[in-house]
């Protein structure tokens, strides 16, 4: 429990958007077969392998997608309460997310949350390399002025984890099954912020 206690203490945050502070709502098999993409291929990575001409409308219908799921979105349990704790504690907070930050944004506001995220502290596709390559996660880790070794990245999937490993960051995996399917690259598994925020030291 005291090497949990020591990572909760870092004061840098960086979280995964959908899945991690909402519920889920992508069905990422409908998003797939919408753009033409082939059945569990990863959806960014098939776009970008497509020359501009023929990937630029689909990255302008997967934002449609996205834009089009926002009157769905809904508060992941505790994430006020966790994101109001971290707030008090003066940490600093980040979002790391494949989507827009256009789209980000949105979502955050929807959630109620964002006043806890300055706008060059929410990264989506477009501004870094997308998850799980670290760029994010070291472009904060510069602007706030710290080492990622100093950060934690909480994530719902593997690309979350992925990302924190390769930053060298330490990762909080919120899986609702319980089933923490990649020990190996998990630090800490919780199945909901509920239970991260009961796990924060006094």
């Amino acid at each position: 429990m005291a090497n949990v206690e020591n990572i909760l203490l870092r004061r840098y945050w960086v979280f995964d958007l959908d899945g991690t502070l909402t519920l889920p709502v992508h069905d990422f098999s409908v998003i797939r077969h919408a753009l033409g993409v082939p059945k569990g291929t990863d959806i960014l990575g098939y776009l970008a392998s497509l020359p501009p001409e023929e990937a630029q409308p689909l990255y302008d219908k997967l934002v449609a997608l996205e834009t089009g799921l926002l009157d769905r979105i809904e508060p992941a349990p505790g994430l006020l309460q966790l994101m109001g704790a971290l707030h008090l504690r003066g940490y600093r907070l980040g979002i790391l997310t494949r989507n827009t930050r256009g789209v980000a944004r949105q979502t955050l506001e929807c959630l109620g949350i964002g006043e806890f995220f300055p706008e060059d502290s929410v990264l989506g596709r477009g501004c870094v390399l997308p998850k799980p390559d670290p760029e994010g996660l070291y472009r904060l880790s510069e602007q706030w002025g710290t080492a990622p070794g100093e950060m934690i990245m909480v994530g719902d999937y593997l690309f979350d984890l992925q990302t924190g490993r390769n930053a060298g960051a330490a990762t909080v995996h919120v899986d609702r099954t319980r089933t923490f399917t990649w020990p190996e690259l998990t630090d800490i598994g919780v199945e909901t912020l509920l239970e991260l925020l009961s796990l924060l030291p006094d």
